[in-house]
This record gives structure tokens, C-alpha cells and sequence, in this order.
């Protein structure tokens, strides 16, 4: 009769299973989170950050591949959370449920951008405005044209959107904005808009659209702060460039 093998050790007479080896990517995952915690989101580039947002979403994944794919695809971190949903899907791996994450975390950056200018004085608050404005409005693949009505204080009554226009263009109605602004007892307001193209430069049409709405506002009192331009390069002030008074 053959000898009986010998039992491994442990139990007698049992086989040890082979150990299941955690997926590369939970390693990475747990280091990742860890560098954030510790040094914030200034230590990691785009594509990292932009994998933070995508664990929740696709929690049995490598999402680094992605991450990397939507960098490419639209430029920056920032550009990923404004993309449209439809040119979002468009990328192999976006989900309904990816999108849903990056467009909640794009309404939470303009939530909070919106907050630290709330109930301030917006002439005295000036960057915290740009800084809104840049998150609002600087990297939407459309131009947007908005109105911020202030009262006597310069405190926001509203941001409204007056137009969304093409890549290049957005109508803008002078006397639709000074009715606007008698609706809500306004006082003041300031102009921005976006150029898709990155480049604030004004144009010549956003210099003579801006004069218009001076021209049509100051005989009701109402006063033009300034027209600021955002773009993803920057951001350019008609005021600080002296071509409205």
C-alpha cells in the first residue's frame, strides 16, 4: 500500500486554500486617498484628483485609465466637471453614474464659489467674485452671458443668465437687461460672459454690446460696474482696460 502523504500544516488532513490577492488598484486607491488627506488637492495632478472622483462611482475598477482618457479628451480637471453630459458619454467608461458624480461635484464648486460672495459687498469682495465666476462660467464649451444685479450697497440681489448662445456668439439685449435690473430695484450691475476659446480678450462686439447697456442704463441711474470676460487663460476687466468709464 502507498504511504499517505503528509498533511500540510495546519488542520490535519485539510488543504490550505490559496490566499486571494486584493486587486492592484486597492493599494494605489488607499495611498492615493492618503497623499490627499495629508498634503491636499494642490499635491496631486489632474488625472489623480480626477480618480478620487471616479472611486465611489466605479468601485471595482482601475480608474486610473479613465481618468487619464476624460484629461486628454477635454484638458484639465476643471474642463472634465464642465463637460456636457452628452460629450461626456461619448468617453468608453462613463457611466450615468459617473456623470452624475462629476455633475454634483461641479454644482458643489459653484455652491461654494456662490457662497463666499453671498451677502458681501461685491466691490470689495472682487476676487472672491472672479473666483466664482471661474467656476461658473470659464470653462463651458458654450458662451454664457450673465448679469449680476447689485442694489445700493452692492450687495447681489441676482445672477441671472440673460443668453446661451454658439461657441462663439451670444445675443444680448440692452433693453432686456434694463428692464431686468427695474424689476428688481437694481442699482448697479456687473456684465460677464465666456469665450470658449480660452483667449478673454474682448472682442470689438463685447466693447460696443458693453457701451450699449451704458449708454441705455445710465438714464435710469443704473450704474456699470464692469464687464468681466473668463476664459480658461485668464480673465480680462473692460473697466481695468479703460474702454468703459
Amino acid at each position: 500500500m502507498a504511504p499517505r502523504p503528509l498533511d500540510p500544516p495546519g488542520l490535519p488532513g485539510l488543504a490550505e486554500a490559496p490566499s486571494a490577492e486584493a486587486p492592484h488598484y486597492h493599494g494605489h486607491r488607499e495611498r492615493l486617498r492618503a497623499r490627499f488627506a495629508e498634503h491636499g488637492a494642490e499635491a496631486l495632478p489632474d488625472y489623480e484628483l480626477l480618480e478620487l472622483a471616479l472611486f465611489r462611482a466605479i468601485p471595482r475598477r482601475d480608474v486610473k485609465p479613465l481618468a487619464k482618457a476624460l484629461i486628454r479628451r477635454f484638458g484639465s480637471f476643471a474642463e472634465v466637471l464642465s463637460a456636457e453630459p452628452a460629450r461626456l458619454a461619448e468617453v468608453e467608461g462613463v457611466s450615468a453614474g459617473v456623470i452624475s458624480d462629476l455633475k454634483l461635484m461641479e454644482a458643489a464648486g459653484r455652491r461654494l464659489a456662490k457662497g463666499a460672495i453671498a451677502a458681501r459687498p461685491l466691490l470689495a469682495s472682487w476676487a472672491a467674485l472672479l473666483e466664482y465666476l471661474r467656476a461658473t462660467m470659464a470653462f463651458s464649451a458654450r458662451e454664457e452671458f450673465r448679469v449680476l444685479f447689485l442694489d445700493r450697497r452692492n450687495h447681489l440681489i441676482a445672477d441671472e443668465v440673460q443668453g446661451r448662445g454658439t461657441v462663439d456668439h451670444t445675443p444680448v439685449y440692452p433693453r432686456e437687461v434694463a428692464r431686468r435690473a427695474l424689476e428688481l430695484s437694481s442699482t448697479a450691475i456687473i456684465l460677464a460672459h465666456n469665450h470658449p476659446s480660452g483667449d478673454p480678450t474682448p472682442s470689438g462686439t463685447d466693447i460696443r454690446m458693453t457701451r450699449e447697456i451704458v449708454t441705455v442704463l445710465d438714464p435710469l441711474g443704473i450704474v456699470v460696474h464692469d464687464h468681466v470676460i473668463l476664459g480658461r487663460d485668464g480673465h480680462a476687466s473692460l473697466k481695468g482696460l479703460k474702454l468703459i468709464g
